[in-house]
This record gives C-alpha cells, structure tokens and sequence, in this order.
C-alpha cells in the first residue's frame, strides 16, 4: 500500500493523531460543520476533532458532541496578518495534528495548517494552494449542496455521498437552561424566540413587532434573540408586544444557544440562529423568501418552512442580498397572522400550552 492511499484511506485504523477541522465562520456555517464531525469520528472513532473557532463562534463547541476542543484564534477577514498565521502554525504544531480538513476554498485558510506541517492536509482545489493542500479533492461544483461540499472531504477520496448525512447536534444541559432562566428572571411558561437578523437585508421578514403583538395577545412569552446588530430590531419588537416581550440581544452567542433551547419554538429568518434552533431540536420555523430551503435549510429539518404561496414570482430565489426587483414580495407577502397560526400549531404538536 503507498503513503497516499494509507494516508487518505481507512486502512489504518490504529492512526491516533487527532484532526483539525479548518471551517467556515459564519454562524450557521459553523453549527453544520457537527455533520463533518459526526462523519469523522463514524470514520475513526479514536481520533479526536478539534475545530478552529473564532471567539464568536467559540460556544458553540462547547455543544457539540465528539468535538475535544475549539482552537480559538480570530484571523481578521480583510488582510493576510502573516503574524497571526505564524502564530496560529506554532500552536497547531504543539497539538501533533496528523489531518487538517480545510473547508473553505480560499489560499488564506490553509496557511496555517501547510506552517504547522500537519502531514495530510485535504482541502478542494482553488485559489492557487498548491503546496499548502497536498491532499487534493477534485469536482467541487458538481455538488449541489453546501453541506456536501464539506462533508464530502471527511470521507474516503472518491466515495459517494450518502443518501442521507448525520445531522449536525447541540446538547444543553436542562440544568444549565435552568440556571440560565432564572439569571434572566425568565417563567418557566411557554416561550416563542424570534429571530429577527440575518445577514443580508432581503433575507429579513419586517412583520415581527405585528408577530409579536399576536403571540402575546395569545398568552405566550416572546424573547428577542440576536446579536448586537439586532438590537434596534428589538427594540421594535418591545415596543409592539409590550410587557410580554423580552429583549435578549447581546454580544455573547452562548446566551443566544441557551434561548433557543429554553424556547417552546423559534422564528427565524434564514441564519445563523434557525440552525442553532434546529441543531438544539427546538421546533423550528425558517421563513425564506430569496433564498432556498433546499440548499440552506438546516439538515435537522424544520417544523416548518415558511415561503410565501400567493404568487409565482420569476425572481425566486435570487440568492442576493438586496431585493433588486419585485419590491420583496418575496418576503412581504408572508402575513403575520400566517405565521403566528403556524407558530401556535407547532406549539400545539409539541404539547406546549400557552400561560393564559
């Protein structure tokens, strides 16, 4: 057997060095990466898997199960930061890696891992890495999903993909969602989180504060979830529900996992947060307009997909960021009502009662 096929196979099985995942950082990229976890430790149950982390995205490791640790190291997005990347190497090399996967397609992510000299370091061909990825995968674009782009390097070179991928997974403990109600002086009572962001304007739904002004007339409990960026959003949303709707934005993403496994089911446009819900098994509404649900729905499935039905537009999904035409029907058309009646079905299927 020659060094590549030992190497890039699964014939040897007493290889105890641990992986190194290199994903990709937004949120929900982030939470899908567990499938490639999950498919890696299926593959070599003894080795361990590490994921490089930002300090956003650092939480949520803690969760995720087969994961040994997050290496957390924030490279910034808009130069090289050769330092940074010097630095980043000498702490891998100190771990002994024997396999990085680098996820993203870019020269930039694989630095690291080629300075380290991590022996096999598998990755898609793309922006001239030659010498950095020495474990090369080929047929990228004839992969109709993001997740089977990624996963798709977890297995043996060539294999095909399954007809099914594990799901990605975050486990709470009910203790730690327990301490984090009462911190927040939260009821133990039926709770809808809304998820209000999202990156890219054309992806939001504008009729939360309707939404929420409905669920509490309904007796149910809202909680505003998101990061900083959200909190005018918020804001809104208080503004129109009242006393029944709290305000739980902030800065640190651990309080945004705990939410959404205290809440009874979460709203959520197409982010980072409507993985986190599903990931978590909350009942999971996602709300798509210019974006599929095929290629960017969580894999966990949703409790409900909710699309606007009235009308065919030829625009759909456009995949952009700002609606150029239509005037965002697309999302416009989705009626709070419609999502509120949804909302209280879930909630109905999963035996939650509202507290009045």
């Amino acid at each position: 057997m020659n060094k590549d096929s030992q190497l890039s196979g699964d014939a040897d099985r007493s290889d105890a060095r641990p992986i190194l995942i290199v994903p990709y950082m937004w949120i929900g990229d982030f939470v899908r990466n567990h499938t490639v976890v999950r498919v890696l430790k299926e593959r070599w149950p003894n080795r361990p898997v590490d994921l490089l982390t930002t300090s956003l995205c650092a939480p949520l490791v803690d969760y995720m199960p087969g994961v040994r640790q997050g290496i957390v190291w924030d490279l910034p997005r808009s130069r090289l930061a050769v330092g940074r990347q010097f630095g980043l190497a000498r702490l891998l090399r100190e771990r002994n890696y024997g396999t990085a996967l680098v996820l993203p397609r870019t020269w930039k992510a694989a630095i690291a891992p080629a300075l380290a000299g991590i022996p096999e370091r598998i990755g898609f061909v793309g922006e001239f890495r030659f010498g950095l990825i020495n474990r090369w995968r080929w047929g990228e674009k004839k992969l109709p999903r993001f997740i089977d782009k990624n996963a798709a390097l977890a297995q043996p070179d060539g294999a095909p993909l399954p007809a099914e991928w594990p799901v990605p997974q975050l486990r709470v403990p009910a203790e730690e969602i327990a301490r984090w109600r009462q911190a927040n002086g939260l009821s133990a009572g039926a709770a809808v989180a809304l998820a209000p962001g999202s990156v890219g304007v054309s992806k939001r739904w504008t009729y939360y504060p309707e939404a929420a002004r409905l669920l509490v007339e309904r007796g149910l409990e809202v909680w505003v979830v998101g990061g900083p960026a959200e909190k005018g959003l918020a804001q809104e949303i208080v503004a129109a529900g009242g006393p029944g709707v709290r305000d739980l934005t902030g800065t640190d993403l651990r309080n945004g996992v705990l939410a959404m496994a205290a809440a009874g089911v979460a709203i959520s446009n197409d982010s980072g947060l409507m993985h986190i819900a599903a990931a978590l098994g909350t009942p999971t509404m996602g709300i798509f307009g210019p974006t599929s649900p095929y290629l960017w729905a969580p894999l966990n499935g949703l409790a409900a997909t909710v699309v606007q039905d009235k009308s065919v537009l030829s625009c759909q999904p456009c995949q952009s960021t700002v609606c150029k035409m239509n005037d965002h029907r697309c999302m416009r058309d989705i009626a709070a009502s419609e999502v509120v009646a949804i909302a209280q079905r879930v909630l109905g299927e999963a035996g939650v009662r509202a507290t009045t």
